[in-house]
């Protein structure tokens, strides 16, 4: 099982959303408080964010910037270097995850997430039963330019359904719903699914918890288990799908 996180709203260090709180990301790597599998995320982790507007260039030289990412097969609470490189990163979208593998998986980095695919952050918290099933039914051929769907871990065939499913419709809240009901019926399993596309946060608790947060300046995150005590974290009900913008969320049954 793992932990994730994703943020939306105006831009903040990476360090003061993933370190600061005092159950924060880096805290949740050696002692998550609601995880109910596993105990211990040291199986690595990524970080992946929006590099925002290039300095430097003109307006409408900044098109849609592809996400950047760090991803480590270590535990998190060893990477000093990266935990004061993230005093200097800044951003306005973040997705983030710790990593404790599946049985049967290693633990190198390329099945460390966020996967990437052109706009799209992806983060599965969960396992598959029959990965096997998964792999036969989404996987193959893996889409263009989604090399993480090519990665050996059970999350993988999950990506590269999302990936051809949003590439195919530009909605990716339904995209994640629809891999989560099918990914249902190869294999028994826990779906929860966390996604961004630079406009909105999507995902869904199939399995696991999934809370929300609004903040008063606007921002917005969307996580396996809150990162402090503060009132405002709202539960998302197993078996929904959350999106999540800078206006609000919104709640919907998986189906």
């Amino acid at each position: 099982m793992c932990r994730h996180l994703a943020y939306l709203g105006p831009p903040r260090t990476l360090h003061d959303l993933l370190y600061a709180a005092p159950h924060a990301l880096h805290v949740q790597s050696w002692a998550p408080r609601m995880q109910r599998h596993g105990t211990v995320n040291a199986d690595g982790f990524g970080v992946g964010w929006d590099p925002g507007p290039v300095s430097g260039q003109a307006p409408e030289q900044n098109g849609p910037a592809e996400p950047l990412r760090y991803r480590r097969a270590m535990p998190m609470w060893g990477d000093a270097s990266f935990a004061d490189a993230a005093r200097a990163i800044t951003s306005g979208c973040v997705v983030a995850a710790v990593r404790d593998a599946t049985v049967g998986f290693g633990s190198e980095e390329s099945g460390a997430q966020p996967f990437r695919a052109d706009r799209l952050l992806f983060s599965h918290n969960g396992a598959v039963k029959d990965d096997s099933a998964l792999v036969h039914t989404f996987a193959a051929p893996p889409p263009e330019g989604a090399l993480d769907a090519r990665a050996p871990v059970d999350s993988a065939p999950l990506f590269a359904h999302t990936v051809r499913t949003w590439r195919g419709s530009g909605d990716l809240p339904g995209a994640l719903a629809t891999v989560v009901r099918q990914a249902r019926e190869c294999s028994e399993g826990r779906y929860n699914l966390l996604a961004s596309d630079g406009t909105a946060l999507a995902a869904t608790a199939a399995g696991d918890t999934l809370f929300t947060l609004h903040e008063p300046g606007g921002g917005v995150f969307v996580a396996s288990e809150p990162f402090d005590d503060a009132p405002g974290w709202h539960e998302v009900p197993d078996g929904s799908l959350v999106v999540a913008t800078r206006d609000g969320t919104r709640i919907h049954p998986i189906g």
